[in-house]
């Protein structure tokens, strides 16, 4: 009872959640203590995103979870944690279903246990291969991509994607990585000469799907395809809750692996975002014939939920292939495609490929030398970057109220030509365009530095301003940007999408453009769960890009602001980053990696 009492009391110190503690003592209440506080700890953990507990951080030593030192005085220094889990009715080694799997030093949630195992064993399958006719490619390709005298690394990504069924392309902002898809899918096409190939385009969010549809569809215009092979790909991408066929009110989904999904090659970009509970159910749901080809950036922030999928997938990507599959590449391409060493997780590296080369950031441009200064870890660098005359991108302190006001202005500027079209009563089409040229983006949800206290204070601002009207009793108003948070399918409306409150002659209304061009108006009274977007974090920003993006960063160092939120937030910048912030703040930052504990690296080798 006693462990129950401290338990009790780190929730209201907020240091565990209530669902940890109900967790805990539903599945182990009557166990050793030990075991009790392991899940408790596991169930905390897993809120914070990580999939495992490794029992390294159970022990006192340097890598001891934050919270053990509370609860050793109840339960004491065990010697052997895992004796001492696995004699628990609620533990088991997986070959029981228990609500906790140990698996070697690891301890999962049941549920994370078996999505993990669902995600290694689709990327280690050994029969990767597919047999082509490789001077037939190799003639493609060559049509495809331009010659060039150095390694053509998008050449390489769409040979990788052609002679395997699972591939995954990275690259970080400029590097091609739709231009690659769309000359992949154009080789596909051409090559299958008339063949049944039914192709699905997806992305986490519906913001990166209209992305994915407009970058894919600029990209295919520029193409040698005939009408015919033109009708083959599809015009639009969906999100992957409604590819899925998710439910209203339900977790259910249409597609799942005793309905598998109608199709014979899916592109699925932003795979950073995707976390391990949603890549296991796209998993089950394919067919079994289908190629998946993945796109992302390996350095961009992690999934919201569990897991690091698309990172620990890339873990061996600097590996290199192997010889042999070097060697087909080079033949391939018709450049000399250099091998890595060893056989460790071959199959896996032999279907990664990493874009190297930005076609959007030259060396002129500040926003690519800051990005890349930020993914090395080089704080001096960073500085460097700022002192130097770029036009592209700006510091600014943020360090008094009168700094807060300064920021406040600029942000009125950013959203000028959106605030005026506002004022013409323009389509809303082009008003919603406008809005998507510029955006605020924060490291936090709460506070004066993060998204509720910002969208509250410029809403005060824009109104002291006579640029927006609010009505004391109601939150809508004319042009107020709000953000979908919770899926609504049967109104075609998902996590991320945003809308502009516009009265066009039938009362306010909310407007959004779809993945396919259209634009849909819906009754406020209507929509899912929502909230003003003047600001939104930097993790709901992943799958967009802005013409001109400003990070604004807290005046306190906390654990959420790491180099990969800095670099994901300077990279939706296109033309112009403004960043906020103080200098220890941001070198801090720059030095923090973000950590998600998982074994699926691990199970990429071991070939479990």
């Amino acid at each position: 009872m006693k462990l129950q009492k401290q338990l009790l009391e780190a929730v209201e110190h907020k240091q565990l959640r209530p669902l940890d503690v109900q967790f805990a003592l539903t599945v182990a209440g009557d166990e050793h203590p030990a075991v009790t506080l392991a899940a408790a700890l596991l169930s905390h953990d897993a809120g914070e995103g990580h999939v495992c507990l490794p029992l390294s951080r159970l022990e006192n030593n340097e890598e001891s979870h934050p919270l053990l030192a509370t609860f050793v005085s109840e339960i004491g220094e065990l010697q052997n944690w895992e004796e001492c889990l696995l004699a628990s009715q609620a533990v088991s080694r997986g070959d029981e279903p228990t609500p906790m799997i140990l698996c070697g030093d690891r301890l999962y949630l049941n549920r994370m246990w078996c999505n993990e195992r669902t995600v290694a064993r689709f990327f280690n399958e050994v029969n990767h291969a597919i047999e082509v006719d490789e001077a037939l490619l190799a003639q493609t390709l060559d049509k495809l991509f331009p010659v060039s005298d150095e390694i053509n690394w998008q050449k390489v990504a769409a040979a990788v994607a052609l002679t395997r069924r699972i591939s995954v392309i990275s690259g970080g902002p400029g590097t091609g990585k739709t231009t690659t898809v769309a000359k992949l899918l154009a080789a596909l096409i051409q090559m299958a000469d008339g063949e049944r190939c039914r192709i699905r385009l997806a992305a986490p969010t519906g913001k990166a799907a209209a992305r994915l549809t407009e970058s894919l569809g600029k990209a295919l215009r520029q193409l040698p395809l005939t009408d015919e092979q033109k009708k083959r790909i599809p015009e639009d991408a969906s999100t992957l809750h409604r590819l899925l066929g998710a439910q209203p009110g339900s977790q259910r989904l249409r597609h799942h692996a005793g309905n598998p999904l109608h199709l014979d090659v899916l592109v699925v970009d932003e795979a950073s975002m995707i976390d391990l509970p949603m890549m296991s159910r796209l998993i089950d749901a394919l067919p079994d014939h289908a190629r998946v080809i993945f796109l992302g950036d390996r350095d961009q922030l992690a999934s919201v939920e569990a897991g690091a999928v698309l990172g620990d997938i890339c873990a061996y990507a600097n590996a290199g292939f192997t010889a042999e599959r070097a060697g087909q590449l080079s033949r391939l391409t018709g450049s000399h495609v250099p091998s890595g060493t060893g056989t460790e997780a071959a199959s896996l590296r032999n279907s990664l490929c990493l874009l190297q080369k930005s076609y959007r950031f030259g060396s002129d441009s500040g926003i690519g030398q800051l990005a890349a200064a930020i993914n090395r870890g080089d704080k001096t660098a960073v500085k460097t970057v700022f002192q130097q005359d770029f036009t592209d991108i700006e510091k600014r302190l943020l360090q008094s109220g009168e700094d807060y006001i300064a920021m406040l202005e600029e942000a009125l500027a950013g959203y000028g030509r959106y605030l005026d079209l506002l004022q013409a009563r323009a389509e809303p089409d082009l008003i919603i365009q406008a809005f998507n040229e510029y955006q605020l983006l924060c490291a936090l949800r709460e506070g004066p530095f993060g998204v509720a206290g910002l969208n509250e204070r410029i809403e005060q601002f824009m109104q002291q301003k006579r640029k927006i009207h609010r009505h004391p009793h109601s939150r809508w108003y004319e042009g107020r940007p709000v953000m979908i948070a919770r899926n609504d399918s049967a109104l075609g409306l998902f996590n991320g999408d945003i809308g502009i409150a516009l009265d066009r002659g039938q009362g306010t209304r909310v407007w959004f453009a779809m993945p396919d061009g259209n634009i849909k108006s819906v009754q406020p009274s209507r929509l899912p769960e929502h909230e003003t977007t003047w600001a939104m974090t930097v993790h709901k920003s992943q799958g967009s890009e802005f013409d001109h993006a400003a990070l604004i960063l807290p005046n306190q160092r906390t654990p959420v602001v790491t180099r990969e939120l800095v670099y994901t937030a300077v990279t939706r910048a296109r033309r112009r980053l403004s960043l906020y912030a103080d200098e220890r703040i941001l070198s801090a930052a720059i030095a923090t990696r973000t950590e998600r504990r998982s074994g699926l690296a691990a199970l990429f080798s071991s070939r479990e």
